[in-house]
């Protein structure tokens, strides 16, 4: 059984190096704005495995309106938990914090290779592919909540 809760901003670096950055080390893994009073992070767990991680950030992206945006960062789930719906309930869950917060649109940059995923989330694109290095080709996407 799964349960969505809150989390620390350090509970999310394991993961957050495993899938999104495993050439960078854990101390690479700390986001700017990670500790700030309006981030917050949500962790899925199976049992009392932490298995799916998503960080959000009040941030605006120029070209983009909404009242209060927030930013999704370094959203993964473990690979053997893929493709169970994970992700999609932690976005969920995401949403009606980001709701009750007063936030009405969400926006992220997303890896090309998630850009369909995303799509399937409700998320459209903004803009051009540009590169994050060393990561690789990003699109902006957002959603209107």
């Amino acid at each position: 059984m799964t349960r969505i809760r809150f989390i620390s901003a350090t509970d999310t670096y394991a993961i957050r190096q495993e899938i999104l950055r495993p050439t960078q080390s854990i101390e690479e893994c700390h986001y700017e704005g990670d500790s700030d009073d309006s981030s917050f992070h949500i962790g899925v767990f199976e049992g009392k495995v932490l298995i799916s991680i998503g960080s959000f950030y009040q941030e605006a992206q120029p070209g983009l309106n909404g009242c209060l945006p927030y930013r999704l960062r370094g959203m993964a789930t473990l690979k053997d938990y893929r493709g169970n719906g994970i992700g999609k309930q932690l976005i969920e869950y995401s949403e009606k914090v980001l709701r009750e917060k007063g936030c009405e649109m969400w926006w992220c940059n997303a890896r090309i290779s998630a850009g369909q995923y995303y799509e399937k989330l409700g998320l459209t694109q903004f803009g051009d592919v540009f590169e994050i290095e060393p990561i690789g080709p990003h699109v902006i996407m957002y959603k209107q909540i």
